[in-house]
């Protein structure tokens, strides 16, 4: 195809309109599958090494190659996602039918529980203004009720979108196989039409694989380290739903610096308000210098030297990205952090180099 070189003015701009146009358009179009795209391009890079050694031992056989790399993929990461879902799932539903069918009184439990605070606590409850424990628990009470109405109507909806996951999902497995086998020739054919320069392209991108490696990689183990062991040590104390809250702590690591802490300091506090304090202090005192050291030790040595990032840029990203793209943002706000700090620091080098070069 032979495209005219030289546009009138009109033809120039009708061009330009039409050219933002489209992409636009195309945008709009893809947009309900962003997650997707996001996910398949994750995947890609995390099993780009594996598939890298399966095409050396099957030469030729590109197709067959990119295919067993995503048997791999699905049997490591896709089923035991599911499977840990389906799994939070149950759990939610059996406290919500425990609640239905008052096998779980929330206003006896939280009668107990007064009955059994020590004096002390609620002292220091009368100091910070909560005196009147009678509304807290009618208002706990209602907190529940409205938590529990927003989970059935969220499972109900998740049932009705039954068809849209599973269509994201088979999207995201379809890209990840694409990108598998074709990956490295169409990044290649696409980057003429990146305007960056060929220096700046490969640093972007090398930044971009590195970062999207490091936090995945780091978030995973730090999560099942962290998950571990607040498992283990609820176990050991006693705390009902030992398994449960190991899988809650291991999402909420996802969060650096603050994640665990969602999970362990309330379990802590209603061990203390049940009367079982020393339970309460090992707990406490587990979540600050055993589960929170893993989270200290192991996310600046997986996450923050690899991406050359602070800990606390690192934190604000997660935040941040999380706050404004929800879950994908766990890993948008890490790599967008990355690339702005890669854009500067090299606009900062060649300012530096420039007066050299003259």
């Amino acid at each position: 195809m032979t495209l005219p070189m030289n546009r009138s003015p009109l033809e120039r701009r009708t061009f330009a309109v039409t050219l933002i146009a489209s992409t636009l358009a195309l945008g709009w179009a893809l947009w309900p599958f962003a997650g997707a795209i996001l996910w398949s391009v994750v995947a890609a890079i995390m099993f780009m090494p594996l598939n890298r050694r399966i095409t050396e031992r099957l030469p030729g056989r590109s197709t067959l190659a990119a295919a067993l790399t995503l048997l791999v993929f699905t049997a490591a990461v896709v089923i035991p996602a599911i499977l840990l879902a389906s799994f939070l799932l149950d759990r939610a539903a059996d406290i919500y039918v425990g609640v239905r069918s008052g096998q779980i009184d929330i206003g006896k439990t939280f009668l107990q529980a007064q009955a059994l605070t020590p004096g002390w606590l609620l002292r220091l409850l009368g100091r910070v203004g909560i005196t009147d424990l009678a509304s807290l628990r009618e208002t706990l009470s209602a907190g529940l009720a409205t938590r529990l109405q927003a989970l059935t109507s969220g499972a109900l909806a998740l049932g009705q979108g039954a068809a849209s996951f599973l269509l994201a999902l088979v999207v995201m497995l379809y890209l990840t196989f694409v990108l598998l086998r074709d990956g490295r020739r169409m990044a290649a054919d696409l980057g003429p039409y990146v305007p960056l320069a060929p220096a700046d392209r490969a640093m972007f991108a090398a930044r971009f694989v590195e970062v999207v490696r490091a936090t995945v990689v780091g978030g995973i183990l730090v999560g099942i380290a962290q998950g571990a062991l607040g498992g283990i040590v609820m176990a050991l104390l006693g705390v009902p739903n030992a398994a449960l809250w190991a899988v809650l702590m291991a999402l909420a690591s996802l969060l650096p610096a603050v994640g665990t802490g969602l999970v362990w300091v309330p379990v802590s506090l209603f061990l203390l308000a049940t009367g079982a304090t020393w339970q309460a202090v090992a707990m406490g005192l587990s979540g600050l210098f055993l589960i929170g050291s893993v989270d200290n030790v192991l996310r600046p040595i997986l996450i923050g030297r690899r991406t050359r990032m602070p800990d606390f840029l690192v934190l604000l990203a997660t935040l941040g990205g999380l706050a404004s793209f929800g879950f994908n943002g766990l890993l948008i706000g890490p790599v967008v952090a990355a690339l702005f700090l890669s854009a500067w620091q090299s606009r900062a080098a060649s300012d530096v180099a420039m007066p050299t070069a003259n």
